[in-house]
């Protein structure tokens, strides 16, 4: 059994594809019974929120699988599976747990660090219990993934990193406004998990009066009346800007909500005096649209301008100590995993032998009868002792030749040799494997596609910007 990730996220597919994959709360369940009950899928988790929607699942081929998981995402999607190709990626074995491990520490975020990526992943691995999807590989699988997670964010200052997005961009803003926000009236726009971190750092920093706008009216009021901010509608945006210094950009909308004709409106009304009119686009896609930038009396801050910044800073160290736990976390994920995979091959051989010594014990109660009670319990030990010792080095050896990459092999060889007769891994008892995309041969005439990560939309975990 072998473990599969089929995805998309930001980085793969826009944000309507990711709206047609996603797996709301109230169709999780029927979809992951339809996971399950394809040929070649015994086990499946489903990640889906506002940036990802990812099946994790243990296959018992790959292309099989590739094929039942893609079916079943083509089906939620109400699209032909061959209009999907080009948005998907493909993790298969060690590339898999690799690709789980990096989710659940928030580095294949957008975000690098996000930790709100752990939460949707628990939750995402509750409902898999509560359908019964999840058997011992995906057991194992997410609850090391959580482990992981949470150790990233123990051992090492990631959390900083994603927090130091709004921090730097805020700080690049300073620059623009005699290097202080203190007292500088700000607008956020967005009451997402970006835009609440906007918001509680633009308080932090002493700027205000403070106002919130979001397309959600009363997540804006909620998220304004925890700083004593006022919330604003999307209405009234051109007025509102033209009353602040500052904004904080991060929606979920898939097109420009600053555009060129409303920051034009608003500088209209706008007091050049007070200095240049700073735009921070943490969205993505965009919120500010094209062409803003060339606005006389305005300054957009975009994440192209602030990845050189945090490239070598903090945020970068953090996440290289991240990328060092995760690789060592995968190695040992996968030496549990091989030792796991040779154990019933090793069970099943000792079981033959005991089949074989127990049918020469009876042939020979048979063919000697005249022998008492404690001379045939004697032979009876005598036998047993000489089988154990002579398996104890080979299935000693064998476990520890199993550990090591390439190790599977070896139960292979040990079935063929004995003629054993291993039970496949039931539906509750794997664990992974990892990446290779070749979608080409489930999706004939398309390209296969490889990627990673985040993104927010409707699912059954996590919040959304």
């Amino acid at each position: 059994m072998k473990l599969l990730v089929v995805g998309a996220s930001y980085r793969t597919a826009p944000v309507a594809t990711l709206e047609q994959l996603a797996v709301p709360p109230a169709d999780l369940t029927r979809t992951l019974d339809r996971l399950v009950a394809q040929p070649y899928v015994a086990e499946a988790v489903i990640v889906s929120t506002c940036n990802r929607v990812e099946v994790y699942a243990a296959v018992s081929g790959f292309h099989g699988g590739l094929g039942d998981v893609c079916a079943v995402l083509a089906e939620q999607a109400g699209s032909p599976p061959a209009a999907l190709a080009s948005h998907l990626y493909v993790h298969y074995d060690n590339a898999a747990v690799d690709h789980v491990f990096r989710v659940a520490t928030g580095l294949d975020s957008m975000v690098v660090g996000e930790a709100q990526i752990l939460g949707q992943l628990r939750d995402a691995y509750h409902w898999a219990t509560g359908a019964d999807s999840a058997g011992r590989l995906l057991h194992e699988l997410m609850q090391q993934a959580l482990r992981v997670g949470k150790r990233a964010h123990a051992e090492t200052g990631i959390d900083r990193a994603g927090q130091s997005v709004v921090t730097a961009a805020l700080e690049l803003a300073a620059g623009h406004l005699d290097g202080d926000l203190a007292a500088r009236p700000a607008l956020v726009v967005g009451a997402g998990a970006m835009g609440s971190l906007g918001v509680a750092t633009l308080s932090r920093l002493g700027a205000g009066p403070l106002t919130v706008s979001n397309r959600g009216a009363e997540r804006a009021v909620r998220l304004a009346e925890s700083y004593g901010a006022s919330a604003a509608p999307m209405t009234q945006l051109t007025d509102t800007l033209s009353t602040v210094d500052i904004v904080v950009a991060a929606t979920a909308s898939t097109e420009p909500v600053l555009t060129r004709a409303v920051v034009s409106a608003a500088l209209t009304e706008r007091d050049p005096a007070r200095g240049p009119l700073v735009l921070l686009d943490l969205a993505v896609p965009r919120d500010v649209e094209e062409g803003v930038a060339t606005l006389p009396g305005v300054e957009v801050i975009d994440i192209d301008r602030m990845a050189a910044v945090l490239a070598d800073g903090p945020a970068a160290a953090d996440a290289a100590a991240v990328e060092r736990i995760v690789l060592a976390e995968v190695e040992s994920f996968l030496t549990w995993l091989r030792g796991a995979d040779v154990a019933p091959t090793v069970a099943a051989l000792r079981g033959r032998a005991d089949d074989v010594v127990t049918a020469e014990l009876r042939r020979l109660a048979q063919r000697r009868p005249d022998l008492g009670d404690d001379l045939r319990a004697e032979v009876a030990r005598t036998v047993h002792r000489v089988v154990q010792r002579l398996l104890h080095q080979p299935t000693v050896k064998v476990r520890q030749l199993a550990a090591e990459p390439g190790g599977d092999q070896y139960a292979a060889l040990l079935r063929e040799l004995f003629d054993l007769e291993v039970p496949q891994t039931s539906p509750v008892d794997t664990v992974p494997d990892v990446l290779t995309p070749d979608l080409g041969l489930a999706f004939p005439d398309t390209d296969p596609v490889s990627g990673a990560d985040v993104a927010e939309p409707t699912p059954p975990t996590g919040g959304a910007r």
